[in-house]
């Protein structure tokens, strides 16, 4: 069968949840047995998200292949179980950065570079080759920002010429937003209408229409919202505000979304779609009664989305032990200095969040010794795991200058310090220890016990590592050192086994728990959560 492409656009405003939608949809029709990826095209000018602020654009995601991407394909992962790579994240600064290399070669010889045809060429071409390298029946392709965005247009115009060129293997789907207003108590469609208004005046005509709506929407009016933007009846859908994004999928298949895009496709409804394993994840959601309270310590818990793989795997963890989670956000910047009992005593467990540069460094590092004083479950998580390192060598080492080379060049203990491979690197973007590199973890340790495997492969985002020129100090001492890569010996998970579980990992296993597969590190944390609870 030749791939289908599903093309994904929003209109009125941005956050409606095109990648919920998407990855939504992609996890009806693996349900019913297709083969299915995901796309994502961002029009910002950065060929990566890598360097962008999280303030900017919350958490940026690693792929296993070491592509720094949008949050969006953690959505797709945590939703379909299928690993992505650098192949399903394009900003619009790859495509400039490809026709440029392309014109100073010489491809281009003799001809004017321009937006058509050459950058929506590169645009299509990036599309189709996913389709027809990848051996997948649909590729759902989503663009990010919303129609009339200068930055878009380039991209619409590519999804329009394809929608032509391949007839009934496109289809449209557009994503908009119908405001409730509470002072006339109305939903108003005018802002849909006019979104897709746009959409058409750009030569696309929408298949099927998505309704973002915090109130349902009667039924005369979603007939209206399809007389006026020519779709039929039953191809407008609702999405209304759900008490989880993991509901969506159930609201969409309710509304036959799996069907309307076979239908349109003209493909045979091969099987009925199997919703076994998924439906069991959300009982467990919906039916945990009692908490586990876990506190993150970060310096960006005001923007949650600079957090979001950490969270959505604490709530899958926790549904999975049969628990409701409470997450606590303690701003790392205001916790130094401050009572640490009154913060974190009735907390079942801590999470010393990632990130980079010295602020709330120093919030991080007192919040780490409380919890060791205490013996509090402590999971460290990149930055969180070097920061426990510094935090030993301070106060069970008696080193009191001991840190990282990242936040004091010239400390005398530079327990953390930058990656011999790193040393002369200039650039920033995408330089960084990057993507799945495989770790051992020693018998009898807690990280290996969680596993139940001598040898794991996660994913990394760092520059700075464990120095061992420290390793026997440490380990003398009480933190040992449990997890390392056998290629380099570079020290990837430390952990203190006279306590009840204080683990800390250099890399990021939040980038590899799904709805159907959480992480086993995150697992084994929540139970010891939920075991301190009951003790206390």
């Amino acid at each position: 069968m030749e791939p289908k492409y599903i093309f994904v656009t929003g209109g009125v405003v941005s956050s409606l949840g095109k990648g919920i939608i998407s990855s939504s949809l992609a996890r009806l029709l693996l349900s019913r047995g297709f083969r299915v990826t995901i796309q994502k095209f961002d029009p910002y000018l950065n060929i990566d998200p890598g360097t962008l602020n999280p303030y900017e654009h919350g958490e940026c995601y690693v792929t296993a292949d070491g592509h720094e991407a949008d949050l969006d394909l953690g959505h797709y992962e945590r939703f379909t179980d299928i690993k992505t790579s650098k192949s399903n994240s394009i900003t619009t600064g790859r495509i400039y950065q490809s026709v440029i290399d392309k014109e100073r070669r010489g491809d281009y010889l003799g001809k004017t570079v321009q937006i058509i045809p050459h950058i929506t060429d590169e645009i299509k071409r990036n599309i189709v080759m996913l389709g027809e390298t990848g051996d997948f029946d649909f590729v759902i392709t989503e663009i990010g920002g919303t129609v009339g965005d200068i930055e878009s247009t380039p991209f619409l115009e590519a999804v329009r010429q394809l929608k032509w060129e391949l007839g009934k293997r496109a289809v449209s789907l557009h994503l908009t937003y119908v405001p409730y207003l509470k002072a006339a108590k109305e939903l108003k469609t005018k802002p849909t209408q006019h979104s897709v208004k746009q959409l058409q005046a750009i030569g696309i005509q929408p298949n099927i229409l998505i309704l973002r709506t915090e109130k349902e929407i009667p039924d005369a009016m979603r007939e209206k919202v399809a007389r006026f933007c020519n779709v039929p009846a039953e191809a407008v859908l609702q999405s209304v505000d759900a008490s989880s994004i993991y509901h969506v999928p159930s609201m969409m298949h309710s509304q036959h979304l799996d069907e309307l895009v076979l239908d349109l496709t003209g493909t045979e409804h091969r099987n009925e779609p199997d919703h076994n394993a998924w439906n069991k994840f959300l009982r467990l959601l919906d039916g945990a009664r009692d908490e586990v309270s876990i506190g993150l310590v970060g310096k960006y818990v005001e923007l949650q989305d600079a957090y979001k793989s950490i969270n959505e795997s604490l709530i899958q963890a926790a549904a999975y032990c049969g628990r409701k989670l409470n997450l606590v956000y303690i701003n790392s910047e205001k916790v130094c200095g401050t009572d640490m009992c009154g913060m974190l005593s009735d907390l079942d467990g801590v999470i010393i969040a990632p990130g980079f540069g010295k602020r709330g460094i120093e919030g991080k590092l007192s919040a780490i010794r409380w919890c060791r004083e205490n013996n509090i479950p402590t999971f460290g998580i990149c930055l969180g795991m070097q920061c426990m390192v510094i935090e030993f060598a301070r106060n069970v080492l008696g080193m009191p200058d001991a840190n990282s080379t990242e936040m004091d060049p010239l400390t005398p203990d530079n327990v953390i310090d930058l990656m011999e491979s790193q040393k002369g690197v200039t650039e920033k973007g995408g330089t960084m220890r990057l993507g799945a590199y495989d770790c051992r973890l020693a018998e009898g340790s807690t990280a290996r016990k969680a596993y139940g495997a001598e040898m794991v492969r996660e994913r990394h985002r760092h520059r700075y590592e464990f120095n061992s020129e420290y390793r026997t100090r440490f380990e003398d001492a009480g933190l040992r050192c449990v997890g390392e890569n056998p290629e380099t010996g570079l020290v990837e998970v430390v952990e203190i086994p006279a306590l009840r579980w204080f683990v800390g990992t250099q890399y990021h296993p939040e980038y590899q728990s799904t709805v159907l597969h959480p992480n086993p590190l995150f697992m084994s944390f929540i139970n010891a959560a939920i075991e301190h609870r009951e003790r206390n």
